[in-house]
């Protein structure tokens, strides 16, 4: 974990930059306005590691980041990525607990403006603007991690990497550039999938085999037609895999 390069950016100055920023600190408490350090983080950094003591709240005003769970065996499972505008450390302080319960890696450069822990504890007591703000992040959060859970616990590996596959080709605008390449390992695939890499290899080979993906220096690579196509027979997977079993 890293402290990151302080900037002297004001917070007025980053609020010009990110006007979106304004919704958050409208009611922010007078004195908070001297108390808060802006920090910026190179891809790659994490800055918020599980099991440490959380002392800083972070509000994220730009680039984006993964939530990840690491485990004592050395496992990695990525719970969601977030873009701007988040928080870090939120959960940890409404729960009342001392120490963080992820680890947070930024994926472009980001960001963040941190507050001690006391401070945001203050803030919320005192703003119910932004506390109603907090909350609705929270609850959204955790209504998209329920609402898919279910996938990765019921349905075949098919199934999970080829609907991750048609998520990333359309946020990488397929429709436009009519192919893409997938600019992941299979480390990556297998952290964000929950899929084990000897798993993902074999079911490559069978989307490979079904014409719905192809291989470009083993990165997965997929044609517009191939999305199209891979859009409608996606749940076959689920009727193969119970057939197979």
């Amino acid at each position: 974990m890293t402290d990151g390069r302080g900037i002297s950016m004001t917070l007025e100055e980053l609020i010009r930059e990110v006007p979106e920023l304004e919704e958050y600190i409208r009611y922010m408490p007078e004195e908070l306005w001297q108390r808060y350090t802006i920090r910026v983080y190179p891809p790659g950094t994490i800055i918020h590691q599980k099991d440490y003591v959380l002392n800083s709240f972070g509000l994220i005003a730009r680039g984006e980041h993964r939530v990840i769970n690491e485990f004592q065996n050395g496992n990695v499972y990525m719970i969601e990525k977030n873009e701007p505008i988040d928080f870090v450390g939120e959960v940890t302080i409404l729960a009342g607990m001392e120490k963080t319960s992820v680890t947070i890696e930024t994926l472009t450069e980001t960001t963040v403006v941190f507050f001690s822990r006391k401070d945001f504890e203050d803030w919320i007591s005192k703003d119910i603007h932004f506390l109603r703000l907090v909350a609705h992040k929270v609850a959204y959060k955790l209504y998209r991690s329920s609402y898919n859970r279910g996938a990765r616990l019921f349905y075949p590996p098919h199934f999970i990497l080829l609907d991750h596959i048609l998520k990333s080709a359309s946020a990488m605008k397929i429709e436009e550039k009519k192919l893409i390449v997938l600019p992941k390992t299979r480390q990556e695939l297998y952290e964000e999938c929950g899929i084990t890499v000897k798993t993902i290899n074999r079911t490559v080979k069978k989307l490979k085999e079904d014409d719905l993906i192809f291989l470009t220096h083993g990165k997965i690579s997929m044609t517009l037609e191939q999305y199209k196509r891979a859009k409608k027979v996606i749940h076959h997977y689920v009727k193969y895999d119970d057939w197979q079993s």
